[in-house]
Parts: C-alpha cells; sequence; structure tokens
C-alpha cells in the first residue's frame, strides 16, 4: 500500500470518496430520501433579491443558505424567506430545523426567530466562531 498526501487533489478524488461515504451511510440510515428545498424571491425584472436553501431529511429540515439583497435588508424579507422555508419543510413532515451561521453573520437574527444554539465551534477559522441552532418547527 501506498500512502500519498496531496496538496491539490483533484476533483474526481474528491468526488469519490464523498460518493463511498454517501453510499455508506444511504445503505445505514433509516431514512433512505433527501430532498432539496429552496425559496426566491425576485423583483419585478426577475432577478433574484432573496433565497434561502436547504433540504429535507427525516424530521429534520436542514437550511444551507439564506441571503437578503442589501438593498432589502431590515425590511423583514429575510424573516419572510425564513418563514416561508420553515412552512415548506413542515409541510413535508419536518418537525425540527438546523442551520450555521458566523459569528459576523445573523446568529440574532435566527435568536429572534426561535432558534437556540446547541453548540459553538470556537476559533473558526481562526478567530471567530460558528453557531450550530436548531428550532423546533
Amino acid at each position: 500500500m501506498n500512502v500519498e498526501i496531496l496538496e491539490d487533489p483533484k476533483p474526481e478524488l474528491i468526488d469519490f470518496l464523498d460518493q463511498k461515504i454517501a453510499d455508506f451511510n444511504w445503505e445505514h440510515w433509516e431514512v433512505s430520501e433527501r430532498k432539496h428545498i429552496a425559496v426566491q424571491i425576485t423583483d419585478n425584472d426577475g432577478n433574484i433579491v432573496a433565497g434561502s436553501a436547504g433540504r429535507s431529511f427525516g424530521n429534520w429540515l436542514l437550511i444551507n443558505t439564506l441571503w437578503v439583497s442589501e438593498e432589502l435588508r431590515g425590511q423583514q424579507v429575510g424573516s419572510e424567506v425564513l418563514e416561508a422555508i420553515e412552512s415548506a419543510g413542515r409541510a413535508r413532515g419536518c418537525n425540527l430545523c438546523l442551520l450555521d451561521t458566523l459569528n459576523f453573520q445573523a446568529m440574532p437574527f435566527y435568536k429572534k426567530h426561535g432558534y437556540e444554539t446547541q453548540w459553538v465551534q470556537e476559533n473558526y477559522p481562526k478567530t471567530g466562531c460558528k453557531y450550530f441552532m436548531v428550532k423546533q418547527l
């Protein structure tokens, strides 16, 4: 056997390893489906001005992103997007939601909407932190 450290691995290797772990996990999880979900808000010209994306997985809605354009921040648009994706998750049978946010992002916003910090990753990536937050839907 040869062990190699690859400083700049090819994307194909990363994809191969990710797929092998995914295959193993799907063989052992009690849930056999993970479905993407998203919400978008567009302006009159069809440009996306806010949105959120994630996936439903068993009892969980997993939110990956929530973004609002700079000009719409502070106008409750983020709240509208969050409520819409949570509602869509509930419609899929999710009763819990998980997300993470960085110390310079939106932790107070999520707390205002009922999310509780379950874990804080300190020193992420160096001097900041990452909050993992959960809400009962």
